[in-house]
């Protein structure tokens, strides 16, 4: 009896844990969404020739003496002027626009991108150049198809879209990076990992020993297929792996329709590689990083950086910042357990 007493306690404790915690979250959901409801954002653009610019003339006044930067100087502001006669003719130097991808399980940053790409669009032609850097380990299949799509507003508009890497683009990352003309990766950057997994613990053996039953009740065959606590049978596992198999094909087709080189048989097994294996099973098109593709190109082109950012008031930001807190350590959890082969 006493055995009970203090099961019950301890389990009255559990519940009361439980519901506080979910509380707080359910008030930090609601600040969220009221926060996104009123908050408006705004579109920063820096030029990232200035950024350089600023670098090299910060090493040069360091390295050299008054008569050897006076002199440079002096060469610099000649080609400055020359540069200036030139703007005047037609023909103008190229654009690119440069954006950043960093992905978490949700693809959170889908909503930044989205307005970055409508920006873009307005002005940008077929003349210029989209570059992504993109760094994802993948995560959910709608939430990066949804920011597959995106990208591949690009390429319906004509416009050229690069997609660099530099640490990762895997599962949902590969999903994007394969829409882009032409994929540069670091050398030991992760690429590939076209496959699709799901996995979810089952205590309903743990629940039968405390002679604890839970009832799923659904509407549908197969409204559940496999659940957490309720006794999992053969027929819903046949049917949770149908839906694998079928998402599975469905990312094949996507990956070939936009790297049709593929042998996608031979990459779409899960695997990961590194980027030097990566080129020679042409999941990418160059070995180099995203510093010096974007260093070459601003010798020639003027290059932008687009970023979206969501204006918040003060109480807003408190709010975001502890349910972004909470979010983060959930989903390093969630990473952490799902892409052990990465470590």
């Amino acid at each position: 009896m006493e055995f009970f007493t203090e099961y019950a306690s301890f389990l009255a404790k559990t519940v009361t844990l439980v519901v506080a915690i979910l509380v707080v979250l359910a008030s930090f959901a609601a600040l969220r969404s009221k926060g996104r409801r009123k908050s408006s954002g705004q579109l920063q653009v820096s030029k990232l020739n200035d950024f350089y610019k600023g670098l090299r003339e910060r090493l040069e006044q360091t390295l050299l003496d008054k008569d050897q930067l006076k002199a440079l100087r002096k060469g610099q502001a000649k080609s400055e002027k020359t540069e200036k006669k030139q703007k005047n003719k037609p023909e103008t130097k190229s654009r690119v626009f440069v954006l950043d991808f960093d992905g978490d399980i949700k693809a959170s940053a889908t909503e930044s991108l989205r307005h970055e790409i409508t920006a873009l669009l307005t002005l940008a032609t077929p003349k210029d150049e989209v570059v992504l850097r993109l760094e994802s380990g993948g995560g959910m299949v709608h939430s990066y198809g949804l920011a597959s799509s995106q990208l591949a507003r690009v390429r319906e508009a004509g416009v050229p879209l690069t997609v660099c890497i530099d640490k990762v683009a895997a599962s949902g990352g590969y999903m994007m990076a394969c829409i882009g003309e032409k994929i540069i990766s670091a050398p030991f950057a992760i690429l590939g990992s076209i496959g699709v997994v799901a996995q979810l613990p089952n205590v309903n053996r743990l629940l039968k020993k405390h002679d604890i039953d839970f009832e799923v009740l659904t509407a549908g065959e197969y409204k559940r297929t496999l659940t957490v606590f309720g006794e999992n049978t053969e027929k819903g596992r046949e049917k949770f792996q149908e839906d694998l198999d079928i998402t599975h094909q469905l990312f094949k087709n996507f990956v070939s329709r936009y790297r049709p080189q593929l042998a996608i048989d031979e990459v779409a097994t899960g695997e990961v590689w590194l980027g030097v294996a990566a080129l020679d099973k042409q999941l990418v098109d160059e070995l180099k990083t995203s510093d010096e593709y974007l260093a070459d190109r601003a010798k020639k082109a003027e290059v932008y950086h687009l970023h979206y950012a969501e204006r918040k008031s003060l109480q807003e930001r408190i709010g975001m910042a502890a349910s972004g807190s909470v979010d983060r350590v959930l989903l390093n959890w969630w990473s952490r357990l799902t892409q052990q082969r990465f470590w």
